[in-house]
């Protein structure tokens, strides 16, 4: 099995990418996460791994990070998720954020991503209760208060995405009530 690549990057194109490893060239499918996070054209990066043998194909799909290799895996056990649809949650939201999703038993941010219905949305949170959000929602973040969830949860609803929304808890006092942080936070996020 195939666990790590190291060499030079060839060539971006979204999601794949070409790795030359002394010589060899790697055709590695990464979410966008990871994707983003690439150097430059021509620069030594490492991925780490996932070699999938199917029947018509042999495809590598490479991560930035541990966790996110360890999300990737734990989905793809999951019955009606496939390698594609995975990289697809993982490019739609970040590891904490569907560690976060699936600790709060939270189907409407996993139906935002592409190609995730509500049944598999709920499969998902079903299948990774305790595993997936206790793993690395413990790990990543501050917690947040029960009104700092009601106004995330707002903020979502209004159309914001989750970077937004974050960034407009952070910029909040600590012992706000919902309807006070969520004035709040519209203002902050309409300057």
């Amino acid at each position: 099995m195939i666990g790590k690549l190291t060499g030079t990057l060839l060539e971006k194109n979204p999601p794949e990418v070409l790795l030359d490893c002394h010589g060899v060239g790697y055709e590695v499918n990464v979410p966008m996460s990871s994707f983003y996070n690439l150097p430059a054209v021509g620069e030594r990066i490492s991925l780490l791994t996932q070699f999938i043998v199917r029947e018509d194909a042999q495809l590598l799909y490479g991560f930035a990070t541990a966790p996110e290799r360890q999300a990737f895996r734990a989905l793809i056990k999951i019955t009606g998720v496939g390698p594609r649809m995975a990289l697809s949650i993982l490019s739609g939201m970040s590891v904490a954020d569907l560690a976060q999703a699936i600790a709060r038993q939270e189907a409407a941010r996993l139906v935002k991503v592409p190609g995730v219905g509500k049944r598999t949305a709920e499969r998902l949170l079903l299948e990774l209760k305790g595993k997936l959000g206790a793993d690395l929602g413990a790990s990543h973040g501050p917690a947040v208060s029960g009104a700092q969830a009601d106004i995330l949860q707002a903020l979502l609803a209004l159309g914001y995405n989750d970077k937004e929304a974050a960034a407009a808890l952070k910029a909040l006092p600590a012992q706000v009530d919902v309807s006070d942080g969520i004035k709040w936070a519209l203002k902050a996020l309409t300057k």
